[in-house]
């Protein structure tokens, strides 16, 4: 039966309770149901208005983009990257796409185990876009999801796909329950919090705004900690689809993960001081402020990525086979790593009319050789992966 666990202590967030007996007893925090009752202070209101501004130009910017493409392949490479990173991955984002060149270029062996594992978040969260219309944010999809995250990677032997059946925590690695920095409530409790989160997030009615329950809802899934391993990148995945399932965004272009990961430290210090001590306002001023400051930013490199877009397609306009030109700067948008065998593929041309046609690029510093001479050399236009951002 849930709630067996005696209760030791409360708070605004939660309640700490006692879980077996003797040695072998430990305590637990089971989250109380969202929403909690809120003090809506003035600070915390001015950040709720600056976040809903800067989230709104961003949203409009996508939604007047005449090819969102440009920004959506990017920005979801970068989210990926940097929510992996957050949990210890040193893959980049020119990582990442100097392996999807070669993957594209022909067979290659396994990925290297930190760009698998964000290889995995990208497809979690473009399957999660898919599915999310069709499916509601539940349970089932929250478990398909994590299946798709954690398999072939580190933890892929914690049960991908399934929620917790044992007791887990949050402390240093090789760390003990007793020294536990943090402990999720225990499965039953678990099951039940699980329950109770997915109706919040189905409700229709709230009283509070929804970049305020995007907060609340940050904090809870982490909270509850339903699976073995992955957590953090799932509770960071939903953040981004329900940004588009709430049409706040056409599309996934907040990379929020960059805020987090900046503040790394703030970020585990607040989620930690709302189980402690039921301090939801201070992390929602944090959580709105890396709202406002992840939208300027994502603006900001999105007009930046527009304006270098047009200024190569206006170096390449008066060129012969100009119409090929275009399309392969465009296409560097998405894939600035490239190969000939790429370009071959892309224009629907001959080997050496490809290899022509790349390097007319390097003529007008579009790209720059990343290989040494060879078959299979690459070819990359480092200003995209700089405006980008690692």
């Amino acid at each position: 039966m849930v709630g067996y666990n005696p209760t030791i202590r409360e708070n605004e967030a939660g309640r700490t309770v006692r879980v077996g007996a003797g040695e072998l007893a430990y305590e637990a925090f089971v989250p109380s149901p969202l929403p909690p009752r809120l003090d809506i202070t003035d600070d915390l209101f001015r950040s709720l208005s600056e976040a809903d501004r800067a989230l709104g130009e961003l949203s409009g910017l996508g939604r007047t983009m005449s090819n969102p493409d440009l920004l959506i392949n990017p920005f979801i490479r970068k989210e990926a990257v940097l929510s992996s990173k957050i949990e210890g991955t040193r893959a980049t984002l020119t990582d990442l796409y100097l392996f999807e060149a070669q993957a594209a270029h022909g067979p290659v062996g396994e990925a290297v185990g930190d760009v698998q594992e964000v290889m995995n978040c990208m497809a979690a969260l473009r399957y999660g876009l898919g599915r999310i219309d069709e499916l509601p944010m539940s349970a089932r999809l929250i478990r398909e999801l994590h299946k798709r995250l954690m398999t072939g990677v580190r933890g892929q032997e914690r049960s991908p796909g399934d929620f917790r059946t044992t007791q887990n925590w949050i402390g240093a690695p090789g760390s003990l329950l007793a020294d536990a920095s943090y402990v999720p409530p225990p499965p039953p409790e678990m099951d039940q919090a699980i329950t109770e989160f997915e109706r919040y997030v189905h409700r229709d009615r709230d009283p509070h705004p929804p970049l305020i329950r995007l907060g609340l809802i940050h904090v809870q899934f982490e909270m509850i900690h339903p699976f073995i391993d992955g957590n953090g990148r799932i509770g960071r995945l939903l953040t981004s689809l329900l940004l588009v399932h709430w049409k706040l965004l056409p599309v996934p272009l907040l990379y929020l993960s960059a805020y987090f990961e900046r503040e790394r430290d703030a970020y585990y210090h607040h989620l930690n001081a709302v189980s402690d001590h039921g301090a939801w306002a201070d992390w929602l001023g944090f959580f709105l402020r890396g709202v406002a400051e992840q939208s300027h930013d994502a603006t900001a490199r999105a007009k930046r990525l527009q304006d270098l877009q047009t200024a190569w397609r206006e170096a390449v306009t008066h060129a012969r086979s100009s119409a090929l030109l275009v399309r392969l700067v465009d296409h560097l948008f998405k894939s600035p790593v490239i190969t000939v065998t790429a370009v071959r593929d892309l224009l629907g041309v001959t080997y050496p009319a490809a290899k022509a046609n790349l390097e007319k690029l390097v003529q007008a510093g579009v790209v720059e050789p990343f290989d040494e001479s060879g078959y299979g050399r690459r070819y990359w236009a480092p200003q995209v992966i700089r405006t980008i951002g690692e």
